[in-house]
C-alpha cells in the first residue's frame, strides 16, 4: 500500500463510520494542551468516546515511542481489536497521517487519516476551525 495506511476520509465520512459501525474507533492524537484549550470530539451522541493519545508530546513535540502500545491497550480494554476501523484525528490532518502509518505498522488493519482534523487550515485571518474540519462541520465537540 503506497500510503502505509488504509486511506483518507473527510470528517463527515468519519462521523458516519463511527455512527454506523459499533467497532469503529476515533483516536485523537493531538496534545493534552490542545484537548484542554481547544476541545475534543464529543462522541456521546453515538454512545462512544474518543481515545486520547498524544502522537507528539507537548512542549517538546517529540514523537511518543509508546504511542502504538498505548492505543493498542485502549483498543483492547474497549473490547475491540486490531481489525476494527481506526480513525485518526489531529489539528489539521498532518500528525494523524504519521500516527495512522505507525498503527498500521503495529498491526492495525484499517487505519484512516481524518482530513482537515479537528480545526482544519487557517482562514484568511489566520483562525482555525472556520473553513474545514470537525468544528467547522459543526460535529459535536466539547471543552474540557
Amino acid at each position: 500500500m503506497a500510503t502505509g495506511y488504509e486511506g483518507d476520509v473527510t470528517v463527515r465520512q468519519c462521523w458516519s463510520a463511527l455512527s454506523d459501525d459499533p467497532a469503529a474507533i476515533l483516536v485523537d492524537v493531538r496534545t493534552a494542551a490542545e484537548w484542554t484549550y481547544v476541545g475534543i470530539p464529543d462522541l456521546s451522541p453515538i454512545g462512544k468516546a474518543a481515545i486520547l493519545a498524544e502522537w507528539q508530546t507537548f512542549p517538546s513535540m517529540a514523537v511518543d515511542p509508546g504511542f502504538a502500545d498505548r492505543v493498542t491497550r485502549a483498543v483492547v480494554d474497549g473490547k475491540r481489536d486490531q481489525q476494527s476501523r481506526v480513525f485518526l484525528l489531529c489539528r489539521s490532518g498532518v500528525r494523524s497521517v504519521a500516527a495512522a502509518r505507525s498503527l498500521t505498522a503495529a498491526g492495525f488493519d484499517h487505519c484512516y487519516n481524518v482530513l482537515d482534523g479537528f480545526e482544519g487550515p487557517p482562514d484568511e485571518n489566520g483562525h482555525r476551525g472556520t473553513k474545514a474540519g470537525w468544528k467547522a462541520e459543526d460535529l459535536p465537540w466539547l471543552q474540557r
